[in-house]
């Protein structure tokens, strides 16, 4: 038995989307625009867009955009190109459908601002119905248009003689809804006017319905856009202004021009340390009109210092016109700004070294963070960068200077051990216990070539202390023997050398690594036989002793040594150990605290008796 064709009975049938305005609205407003005062940045877009379009038709003419706001209606006027019957259809009520003449008008709006079509549905963010009335410029006898869309997605269209709007250009009215007054007061209409368009380079004016005259919301062009008597007051305007846009005075000011994509501006250097890798958003405008105020991507990451207020022609906006697009253009800008501040830092190291250093003494230590990881960052400030070390705080260049060799420690506890032995001893020690100090430093051969660098390790420093003659080395014996045996409980070794300076009785060279060993080590002694104890024992190394080097060149070092009194050559060594532990700045453990009391009650106790 053959089958049955039975295709005709399940024809496909071809529909249509049905497109729920309202639920697209809620889809913008939650997830495309930030808030619904982007509606009036909208209407202003509109608006330049229109008058730009006008300007191509008519070059020379006075053309303006005009704002009102009574509590009760907005309002947004241009002297623009105006909207044909057909512009209403294709570019007012048609959303996300592509057509020729659509396609071939995106293709010239390299002079517009926006660029995506559906700016207008952000207005009803804040009312549900929009009026539209328009005469387009083109044609000298055109009619005037009305358009008016509804929330639920329905508008009419209708034309009107040309005497119901006597003037090319469009109206956009708004009846804002009773939950919408945040955003349509007329202060607050003022205020988002001032904020989106103070930059646009077309006359914008607001009138809120009081009578009087309209207010200008754009009166003068950007401080870089004017000319200035002297470079100077240049210089000052522009921290001023810099001041009026981020609420801080400006450690220095730097003027930003690329001419290959129409951008100008300034970056303002904080006058304030920031945490390292904080990044800080950017204004960034696009022909004018205020596009984000929190633009990262406009500079690298390593730019943490400024804050910049620029304006551009060529970048690329995204769909909600609120961030910048990441594409080719907005690469190269980024690297062109970072040039540039990469140049201010070389002109300021070159002829102001008074601001290079107020800058690295407010950024240093975020300067370092991203020198670690930078090398063009670390190229260029490393010899500028301050360091702690045995010639005071200085940048390594000047240390370098005087220094081939370049010393550096573990911590901080180490270099103050150190400081005024090495000092005095002629090493040049570097403190590299700050946060990526060590790191930098052992980077410094890749900037100095003849400089090398090396870790100051107690074998190094003890080599350039003297030893004592073998007769005062044997009359110090019994002395020395005592005080070990008094140190034992710290693991702590004793020797008896010279060095300068001669004011300093005693040394103590330990290392917080060593400390660590020998924790590990007792703890495995303490332990031993448990599972615990093998893995200490399998860790456990030769635990590295501390030493205490006595100075013979110190008065009281010279009489503890003769002391031939048991309790008080103890007592003396005591002492000695905790005036250098207390000299290295480390935290003290309980049992230094304990002895370092009782070594100084019992001093106490012993010159009493002795007056007595």
């Amino acid at each position: 038995m053959p089958l049955r064709d039975t295709s005709a009975d399940h024809a496909a049938t071809d529909r249509t989307f049905q497109v729920d305005l309202r639920g697209l609205v809620d889809l913008l407003s939650h997830h495309l625009y930030s808030s619904p005062r982007v509606y009036l940045r909208e209407l202003l877009q509109n608006a330049v867009d229109a008058l730009t379009a006008r300007h191509a038709v008519e070059p020379h003419g006075n053309f303006g955009i005009r704002l009102y706001a009574d509590g009760k209606v907005v309002r947004v006027e241009d002297d623009g190109v105006g909207l044909t019957e057909a512009d209403v259809h294709t570019f007012l009520a048609t959303i996300g459908r592509s057509s020729k003449r659509a396609d071939r008008i995106a293709e010239q709006r390299a002079d517009f601002i926006g660029q995506f079509g559906i700016g207008l549905l952000s207005c009803f963010l804040v009312a549900d119905e929009i009026h539209v009335l328009s005469r387009s410029a083109r044609t000298p006898d055109a009619p005037a248009v009305e358009w008016r869309g509804r929330g639920d997605g329905s508008y009419t269209v209708r034309t009107l003689p040309a005497s119901a709007r006597p003037r090319p250009g469009t109206t956009v009215t708004l009846t804002p809804r009773s939950d919408a007054g945040e955003w349509t007061r007329p202060q607050q209409v003022h205020a988002l006017a001032r904020h989106f368009g103070s930059l646009l380079r077309h006359p914008v004016t607001f009138d809120d319905g009081s009578g009087g005259p309209g207010t200008p919301v754009n009166p003068e062009p950007a401080p870089w856009a004017r000319s200035f008597p002297t470079p100077g007051a240049r210089s000052r305007a522009l921290a001023a202004y810099g001041e009026e846009v981020f609420g801080f005075t400006p450690l220095d000011t730097i003027e930003l021009d690329l001419p290959a994509v129409g951008l100008k501006g300034i970056a303002c250097v904080l006058p304030e340390a920031v945490p390292a890798g904080r990044r800080h958003g950017h204004r960034v405008h696009v022909k004018g009109m205020l596009l984000s105020e929190q633009a990262e991507e406009i500079l690298p990451e390593w730019a943490f210092f400024v804050r910049c207020v620029v304006d551009a022609e060529s970048l690329r906006p995204t769909a909600s016109r609120e961030s910048l697009y990441e594409d080719a253009t907005l690469a190269a800008v980024r690297d062109a700004l970072a040039e540039r501040l990469r140049e201010w830092i070389a002109r300021a190291a070159a002829s102001d070294p008074d601001l290079l250093g107020r800058f690295l003494q407010t950024h240093h230590l975020a300067v370092k963070s991203l020198a670690v990881h930078d090398d063009e960052i670390l190229r260029m400030l490393l010899p500028w960068l301050p360091f702690e070390t045995t010639d005071g705080h200085t940048t390594l260049d000047e240390f370098a200077r005087t220094h081939r060799t370049v010393l550096v420690t573990s911590s901080v506890e180490e270099f103050r051990q150190v400081a005024a032995i090495a000092s005095a001893a002629g090493l040049g020690v570097v403190n590299g216990g700050y946060t990526y100090d060590r790191e930098l430093v052992h980077r410094m051969p890749e900037i100095r070539p003849e400089v090398s660098v090396a870790d100051l390790d107690p074998a190094t420093l003890t080599a350039h202390l003297d030893p004592v003659d073998r007769e005062t080395e044997l009359a110090a014996a019994p002395y020395l023997a005592q005080a070990r045996d008094a140190l034992a409980v710290f693991d702590c070794d004793v020797a008896l050398r010279t060095f300068q300076p001669a004011s300093a009785p005693a040394l103590l060279v330990d290392s917080r690594e060593a400390r660590h060993e020998r924790t590990r080590s007792r703890l495995a002694r303490e332990q031993e036989g448990g599972l615990w104890g093998d893995i200490l024992g399998a860790l456990r190394q030769e635990a590295p002793r501390a030493q205490l080097i006595l100075n013979q060149l110190n008065p009281l070092v010279r009489t503890a040594v003769a002391i031939d009194e048991p309790e008080l050559a103890r007592t003396s060594a005591e002492a000695l150990y905790g005036q250098a532990v207390m000299l290295s700045r480390r935290p003290l453990r309980p049992a230094e605290s304990s002895l370092i009391n009782r070594s100084f009650l019992d001093l106490l106790a012993h010159a009493l008796r002795k007056d007595s």
